[in-house]
């Protein structure tokens, strides 16, 4: 009878398990709990609803989405800004990458590039290294495509290996002659 009550197995493989979970938990240094977990898949996204009117100075440091309406100068340097489709903005903007589904009037620069979509409407001079216009969209401004510095390297080697048509007419040199023979 007494090896009947020791038989049953021990719960061993639950002990072990909680202890398999545990340790990763103890083992994080103070200083790293304190910090918040993010998840680098998703950028937080800040969003300014249809009703939401602001007028003024507006800057930060995530991306934004306008839906309502905004007035004077927004200022998203590294991050995108996007125009919905109900969005409103007379302002000038500069950020990483624009997007525009609405209205806007103001000038529009932008480091890597500015869209306008079908719906979108844009009054104003663009800066961007890109830019792209879908069919229906409507736009009235000028259009300047800056090459960051990582494309104008490769052009200015270009430049030094072969000289244009024009500076080999100035320099004095003779054009080749092309001869086709039938």
């Amino acid at each position: 009878m007494w090896k009947r009550k020791e038989e049953p197995p021990p719960p061993v493989p639950m002990a072990s398990s909680v202890k398999e979970v545990a340790p990763p938990v103890t083992t994080i240094p103070p200083e790293k709990k304190m910090e918040p977990v993010m998840d680098t898949s998703r950028s937080a996204v800040a969003h300014i609803g249809k009703s939401v009117v602001i007028k003024g100075e507006l800057s930060g440091s995530e991306d934004l989405y306008v839906d309502g309406q905004v007035e004077g100068i927004i200022e998203l340097r590294e991050h995108n800004l996007t125009v919905g489709p109900n969005g409103r903005v007379q302002a000038n903007v500069n950020a990483k990458e624009v997007i525009v589904n609405g209205t806007m009037k103001g000038n529009v620069r932008a480091i890597d590039r500015i869209e306008i979509r079908k719906s979108g409407s844009v009054v104003g001079d663009l800066i961007a290294a890109r830019v792209m216009i879908e069919d229906g969209a409507f736009f009235k401004g000028s259009i300047d495509i800056q090459k960051g510095p990582e494309g104008a390297k490769p052009a200015e080697s270009k430049k030094a290996e072969a000289p244009s048509i024009g500076d080999a007419q100035r320099l004095g040199s003779a054009p080749t002659e092309v001869r086709r023979t039938f």
